[in-house]
């Protein structure tokens, strides 16, 4: 008698403790399904966030193609008023041609880096002298293809300008603070501005002087390329 009443405790016991072991696989699936759900969530924030930044990405790319396209317009009227000033070197003078341009760079790598005020004036003097190398290998190039035909000479000035304007701007802003060191991501801006060079051809067929095509369509791409390689170092 005593045997089976200890068995019916036992049994009595082990019926009781099975619903907590049950409970526990209820709330276990509950907290799974709530993390579930908070992890959903997440993904949802963060691919909203992704899409708001590329949406205001694209925006800030279109203003500064627009920004370039307009210094590009001014920089051939800049001389008008350069001549006035009297004194001088010509390098100087020449370097005050590309001042619209300096703006635009000085904004750019202000607004898409995080470089301080001062870096981003670094940014528009190396900007003004870029400029200048870009006209004296132009005219290098131009003087060592003497004989050849005058579109070709203009070609190889043009590709030879731009090569260096790119090269100079890219050096100097990769050396920022804030500056990408990695020389692949400034390869397409090396080589937009090498191709967009020869536009100088085009510029000498026409035979513009006030208005230009090569200004405003180098200054908007090569813009725009820097504004690209500055974002993605900043994302990352």
């Amino acid at each position: 008698m005593h045997r089976q009443e200890a068995l019916h405790r036992v049994r009595d016991t082990s019926v009781t403790s099975t619903p907590p072991v049950r409970v526990l696989r209820v709330t276990s699936n509950a907290t799974a399904t709530v993390l579930d759900d908070g992890r959903a969530a997440e993904i949802e924030v963060n691919a909203l966030t992704q899409a708001i930044a590329a949406d205001n990405t694209s925006k800030n790319l279109l203003m500064i193609a627009a920004g370039g396209l307009l210094s590009g317009i001014l920089t051939p009227l800049t001389p008008q008023l350069i001549d006035r000033i009297q004194g001088g070197s010509g390098n100087l003078r020449m370097a005050l041609v590309a001042v619209p341009f300096a703006v635009l760079v000085f904004f750019v790598v202000r607004r898409c880096s995080a470089n301080p005020v001062w870096a981003a004036l670094i940014a528009s003097v190396v900007t003004m002298v870029a400029f200048v190398c870009a006209v004296n290998a132009a005219i290098f190039i131009d003087g060592q293809a003497n004989g050849a035909d005058k579109i070709m000479r203009n070609i190889l000035a043009g590709l030879a300008g731009g090569f260096v304007g790119a090269g100079v701007m890219a050096l100097a802003i990769a050396l920022l603070p804030a500056g990408p060191r990695d020389a692949a991501l400034w390869m397409r801006m090396l080589l937009t501005g090498t191709l967009a060079g020869a536009l100088l051809a085009v510029d000498s067929a026409l035979d513009l002087d006030l208005t230009s095509v090569l200004y405003p369509v180098w200054q908007a791409a090569v813009a725009v390329r820097l504004a690209m390689v500055l974002q993605r170092t900043r994302f990352a």
